[in-house]
């Protein structure tokens, strides 16, 4: 004999009216525009899009149409990864005393977010050498320390604070300028330089 599964459903009522507001902001419509489009009042949509209401599947239709988009994007859970700092994984650009990690998710290929730190006291450099990344766009903040980012035309010294844009093609590396004060940087690759599958 075949046993129907039943499966509870999720805590809550799905909230589609913030997405649905949202949407409707990001397309640059008024709710009199949705209300003229559609034939709904305006303080029914208003209802809606605060979650005080739950509309029908015809008006739901009826506003994705207007607003363009799918009726299963309303529902969709959000597309969220979460990386803690001690799970991390840690990487290696090939630098000197520099202990490297990767802050966003291992999929990701869009970007890539790391982060470099240097224990005070130690006379870490990212290498002798210039080097490329395989990105389009790199993207350097500072949190803590002085670095000399040095390129084939020009040398930059950042501090706290500051933050530099380059072509990641282009030739480059880094020291600590005050290897008694250590160095924390943020570093973003655009696209990502490489994924991995874990």
């Amino acid at each position: 004999m075949t046993r129907p599964v039943q499966v509870a459903p999720r805590d809550g009522r799905a909230a589609v009216g913030s997405r649905l507001r949202a949407t409707r902001q990001g397309r640059a419509l008024t709710i009199e525009n949705v209300a003229s489009a559609t034939g709904l009042s305006k303080g029914f949509l208003s209802r809606v899009e605060r979650d005080m209401v739950s509309p029908s599947v015809t008006t739901l239709v009826a506003l994705c149409d207007v607003l363009n988009i799918n009726v299963g994007d309303l529902f969709s859970q959000p597309d969220v990864a979460y990386v803690p700092w001690d799970e991390a994984p840690a990487i290696s650009l090939g630098g000197h005393l520099i202990s490297e990690r990767l802050l966003s998710p291992r999929r990701e290929v869009r970007f890539q977010v790391l982060r470099s730190q240097v224990k005070a006291g130690d006379p870490a450099t990212a290498g002798e050498d210039l080097y490329t990344v395989n990105a389009e766009v790199e993207f350097l903040h500072v949190l803590k320390g002085r670095i000399r980012l040095m390129t084939v035309m020009e040398n930059w010294d950042l501090g706290p604070g500051s933050s530099l844009t380059l072509d990641a093609r282009e030739p480059h590396s880094w020291k600590v300028l005050d290897p008694a004060d250590g160095a924390d940087l943020i570093w973003v690759l655009v696209p990502a330089a490489w994924t991995g599958t874990a």
